[in-house]
C-alpha cells in the first residue's frame, strides 16, 4: 500500500536513522564523502533538500561546527529529531515540499541533497534544480547523492509501476506517495545542465548510489 511521503518517514523515524546507515550498500562511506565536498569556513551557508535527521550533517558538523545551515523536509517529525540533534548550532529547518518553497537569489554557498530525489520526474526535478542553480552563489555548488535507475528501461518500469498502484489504490490526487522512482545518472545530469549549471560531474559511485556535483559557474576544484 502507498503511503503519502511526510508519513511513511514519520512513522519510521525510531528506525530511520539505523536502515538508512546498515540497509544501504555503503552509507557509511558515502554520507562522510558527501560532507567532505562541502565548503568550509564559519560563514558558508548550506542548503540541505530532503535533509531527514540530517546524516549527513553528523559528519560536515564534524569538520565545520560553525556553519549556517538551512534544512527543508515534508515529515516534520523528522525535522524535530534533527533539531534536537544539533542543539546550538546556526541551523534553520523548514517543513514543507522544497519543490513549492522559495530557496532565494544567490544565497548558499552550497545545496546538498542525499537519498531524497530519487522519488520524482524529470519535469518536476528541472523545475526545483533551476531554482537552485538560482539560489547558488555565483561560485556555489550542488551535491547530490543519490540512488539511480541502472538502465533507461528500469527507469520506466519504475515509473509506471508507480502509475500502475495508484491506479490500483484509486489515488488520484497529485500529492508525494513513497514509491521509487529514480532516474538513470545520466539522465538526471542531463537535468542539471538543462536546468543551468555551467558543469555537471560525477564523482563516486557505491552500486546504485552515486554522487554527482553540479556547478553554477566554469571556476575549477583545487
Amino acid at each position: 500500500m502507498l503511503e503519502k511521503m511526510a508519513e511513511f518517514f514519520d512513522s519510521r523515524i525510531e528506525e530511520y536513522e539505523e536502515h538508512q546507515m546498515n540497509a544501504i550498500r555503503s552509507a557509511a562511506e558515502f554520507y562522510p564523502f558527501t560532507a567532505s565536498l562541502l565548503p568550509q569556513g564559519d560563514q558558508v551557508s548550506i542548503l540541505d533538500l530532503g535533509c531527514g535527521t540530517g546524516l549527513e550533517l553528523d559528519f560536515y558538523y564534524r569538520q565545520n561546527p560553525n556553519a549556517t545551515v538551512t534544512g527543508i523536509d515534508l515529515a516534520p517529525g523528522m525535522l524535530s529529531a534533527l533539531k534536537a540533534k544539533f542543539p546550538g548550532k546556526n541551523i534553520t529547518l523548514t517543513q514543507g515540499s522544497y519543490f513549492d518553497i522559495p530557496l532565494g537569489h544567490e544565497c548558499y554557498d552550497a545545496v546538498v541533497s542525499v537519498e531524497s530525489l530519487h522519488h520524482f520526474t524529470q519535469k518536476k526535478k528541472l523545475s526545483l534544480y533551476s531554482k537552485v542553480c538560482q539560489a547558488l552563489k555565483r561560485d556555489g555548488f550542488f551535491i547530490l547523492t543519490d540512488y539511480f535507475a541502472a538502465s533507461e528501461k528500469d527507469e520506466v518500469f519504475f515509473f509506471q509501476e508507480l502509475e500502475r498502484l495508484k491506479s490500483e489504490q484509486g489515488i488520484s490526487d497529485q500529492e508525494f506517495y513513497h514509491y521509487d522512482t529514480p532516474l538513470t545518472a545520466a539522465h538526471e545530469m542531463q537535468v542539471l545542465e538543462l536546468a543551468g549549471f555551467h558543469k555537471v560531474e560525477h564523482l563516486a559511485q557505491w552500486g546504485d548510489t552515486h554522487c554527482l556535483r553540479a556547478s553554477k559557474s566554469s571556476l575549477p576544484f583545487y
